[in-house]
């Protein structure tokens, strides 16, 4: 019966966890260039009472045994790094990945993180950063007085000046990221990404070539989480609590009889 009552107790945690996960997607839902979680459950170690094919006789086995599950538990969570819907701005400093790819965002300690939020700015100097203020990489500088500028699907930045509508002046190339696995990419908030041994290291590569997304400008990579499948995962969440949470009353019923009645 104490069995019961530890097995019930690692199906609570595990759904509070896939709780915690759910309520981070739906949080998100309007965060741009987000990718939504999901819960990987594992089942835990069994007990073994009886070995599936053990000898009953001489010329009989046991056909399946007796084993005995000890729960579960999250052992992951994974993104899912398919593409959100494109939501056109007409901001010029907006960039969108359609495709693969990340965006290089400069950190204050020199390293480089990840993101695919293009949703950049021009700071008092001139350079193209991020809503932190962090520097995109490779660096872009918009020079005073410049009254439009446009990216390419490649990733060429120009600038316009008044009066020289026909001689556009190059800022520089925008570049790109790509990992073997983006899913073993960590987390770090502020929709940044760093590398880690899982994710593989980056490899860097013009957009728009060689499997690398193009970059569309004035627009955003909205959140791919799926609101309908996320309230679905919740209710279908509620239910698996429930019925955790009857097994521990049920069990405990069960322990009050045996300790009243023997």
């Amino acid at each position: 019966m104490h069995a019961a009552l530890y097995v019930s107790k690692t199906g609570l945690a595990a759904q509070d966890k896939q709780l915690t996960t759910i309520s981070n997607n739906l949080a998100n839902v309007g965060t741009v260039g987000f990718k939504r979680d999901r819960a990987i459950f594992e089942d835990l170690l069994y007990q073994v009472q009886r070995q599936p094919g053990a000898q009953t006789t001489q010329d009989t086995q046991l056909p399946s045994g007796l084993q005995l599950g000890a729960g579960v538990r999250v052992v992951a969570t994974q993104k899912q790094f398919t593409e959100g819907n494109l939501q056109i701005t007409e901001q010029s400093l907006d960039m969108a990945i359609d495709g693969r790819g990340f965006f290089q965002i400069l950190q204050p300690d020199g390293s480089v993180a990840y993101t695919r939020n293009g949703q950049f700015q021009r700071n008092s100097e001139g350079q193209l950063v991020n809503n932190e203020g962090l520097l995109v990489e490779p660096a872009i500088n918009i020079p005073e007085g410049a009254v439009r500028v446009t990216v390419s699907t490649d990733g060429v930045v120009n600038a316009f000046f008044k009066g020289e509508e026909a001689e556009p002046q190059q800022l520089g190339d925008l570049t790109l990221v790509d990992f073997i696995n983006p899913a073993g990419l960590q987390a770090v908030g502020g929709n940044l990404f760093l590398e880690t041994v899982a994710s593989g290291n980056p490899i860097q590569g013009a957009p728009n070539e060689n499997g690398m997304g193009k970059l569309v400008q004035g627009a955003l990579e909205g959140s791919n989480v799926d609101i309908v499948e996320e309230m679905v995962n919740m209710i279908t969440t509620q239910r698996a609590y429930e019925l955790n949470s009857k097994v521990v009353s049920t069990a405990d019923q069960m322990l009050q009889y045996i300790s009243q009645t023997l």
